[in-house]
């Protein structure tokens, strides 16, 4: 029996926020008992972004993707402007157990809204307006999804799905080599006390939310307007995006001031955001039928540099010196390089062939080579 995506990412979310927590619990019996509950974690979080990819392709029409999943996309990097600071607070004021309490019970109210609010489909939504329901329903086509057989030789072997697995494992080194790090460099290099490396961390993040949301929506209006085509506006933000981090952490690592320092950290995370406009929607336009497996395989690639990179990042730096953590930036520079330029080779924004070959699921691409298709009037409008 298939659960879905809407119930398997709740059950994420919900058994993360009970892991979370028993924490405090689990580190007072030691060690293996919090390594074990981080792994189990670990798994529960794991099947959130394939299974909102599941929600959206049930949800997103194709001229509307970006702006809707880098909008669902802004939260992760909103609860980390919030969190950052928040978690230096509470451990200063209450001790370190109470941000697994204060983030666990917060994570369980988010999931009674979940489970409340949410509709797995537009057909399932009592509150969706007739209007709305047909517009979703003739973009996408049928979307019941029966006796799905997924091509896995065609998967494995297709360069754009490998170009947007690279993309993503770019992506995420930069990120989590900044979030394990950044406080640490804030602290050593940069002189700044605890309570004002939460603060001054999370500003990369705040801009990174900001800048998130406008690249959907510019991506959406490049795509209504006609300006560029699919494959254009993925290999553009997503590329743009990366050349750019490249330039401002190599920025970081030759800045000879804290201010520098910091507004190079700022751009090169804010920037990103234009990358996630790229390669985070590009599964639902190669393989929408497949754009969970697609964000299954990704993520867990891109979860790689989470522990790769804190683990090079610790052998590397430590005295610590300038010179230590200008090998951090470089290494980071040179990966968002290597992955601008494979995305740029072999990403692709059309339906691919296998895809098209599947019968268990019939999905129609509104958006083709010449931009066709079904478009929101009120969408349009409002741009």
């Amino acid at each position: 029996m298939r659960m879905g995506g809407k119930k398997l990412y709740g059950l994420g979310v919900a058994a993360t926020a009970v892991l979370t927590l028993m924490t405090p619990l689990a580190a007072n019996m030691g060690m293996f008992a919090l390594i074990f509950l981080r792994i189990l974690e670990g798994v529960f979080e794991g099947v959130t972004y394939p299974c909102i990819h599941a929600v959206w392709s049930h949800w997103a029409p194709p001229l509307e993707r970006s702006r809707l999943a880098t909008l669902a996309f802004t939260g992760s990097y909103a609860g980390t402007v919030v969190s950052m600071p928040a978690c230096a607070i509470l451990a200063e004021l209450f001790g370190w157990p109470s941000i697994f309490y204060v983030f666990g019970i917060f994570g369980l109210f988010w999931y009674s809204l979940w489970v409340v609010l949410i509709a797995e489909k537009p057909s399932e939504d009592p509150l969706i307006s007739d209007e709305e329901l047909r517009y979703i329903t003739q973009s996408l086509g049928d979307t019941n999804e029966k006796n799905i057989k997924y091509p896995w030789r065609s998967i494995v072997t297709s360069m754009p799905v490998w170009s947007i697995v690279v993309a993503h494992f770019s992506e995420n080194w930069g990120f989590y080599t900044l979030l394990t790090q950044l406080p640490k460099y804030m602290k050593d290099i940069l002189d700044f006390d605890l309570a004002k490396t939460g603060f001054m961390a999370a500003l990369p993040y705040l801009a990174m939310s900001i800048t998130l949301a406008l690249s959907g929506q510019l991506a959406d209006w490049f795509l209504v307007r006609g300006i560029l085509n699919v494959t254009q506006v993925r290999k553009f933000f997503n590329c743009g995006a990366f050349i750019a981090q490249t330039v401002f952490m190599m920025g970081t690592a030759y800045a000879t001031s804290t201010t520098v320092s910091v507004i190079c950290l700022i751009m090169a995370v804010g920037l990103g955001a234009f990358a996630w406009a790229g390669f985070s929607v590009n599964h639902l336009d190669i393989a929408p039928q497949h754009a969970s497996v697609l964000m299954g395989i990704g993520n867990t690639f891109a979860t790689l540099p989470g522990i790769v990179s804190p683990i090079l990042s610790g052998y590397v730096v430590t005295t610590p010196t300038k010179g230590e953590w200008q090998i951090v930036f470089f290494v980071t520079a040179g990966i968002y390089l290597f992955g601008c330029l494979f995305y740029w080779t072999f990403a692709s924004g059309e339906l691919q062939d296998w895809a098209k070959e599947s019968e268990t699921l019939k999905t129609r691409s509104a958006v083709n080579a010449d931009n066709k298709g079904m478009t929101n009037e009120g969408f349009q409008h409002e741009l």
